[in-house]
């Protein structure tokens, strides 16, 4: 498993991965420019080599994550990515909990892969 941030992922990465967890902040209803950019980067060179490439999602929001799932979905979709799991939204103030869905979430990514599922 590599973890790269979204300014170090190149579309090599994303082409050579078995699957993505993208992770997010909400700002201003929409996803990071860090994020935004990794798309803007990835975006052509992956768009015919990474079909229904496994994908899941992690917002940390202040408000309600809408705009940020849904500028994702946008993205992804045009991709032809697979989300594989409904996007997991960590709303509102900080809760410890947070790190324990985030936990939960690249669990179920490794188990999915390592089972063969996806």
């Amino acid at each position: 498993m590599t973890h790269l941030g979204p300014f170090e992922a190149r579309p090599d990465d994303v082409r050579a991965a078995d699957a993505l967890v993208l992770l997010t902040t909400e700002n201003l209803g929409y996803m990071s420019g860090a994020l935004k950019d990794f798309f803007d980067r990835s975006y052509y060179p992956c768009l015919d080599a990474t079909d229904a490439l496994p994908y899941a999602l992690l917002v940390r929001a202040g408000q309600d994550g809408t705009g940020t799932c849904r500028a994702v979905a946008s993205i992804t979709g045009g991709m032809r990515w697979k989300a594989v799991h409904e996007p997991v939204v960590c709303r509102g103030q900080w809760d410890d909990t947070f790190l324990d869905r985030a936990t939960d979430l690249g669990t179920f990514m490794a188990a999915g892969l390592e089972a063969g599922i996806f």
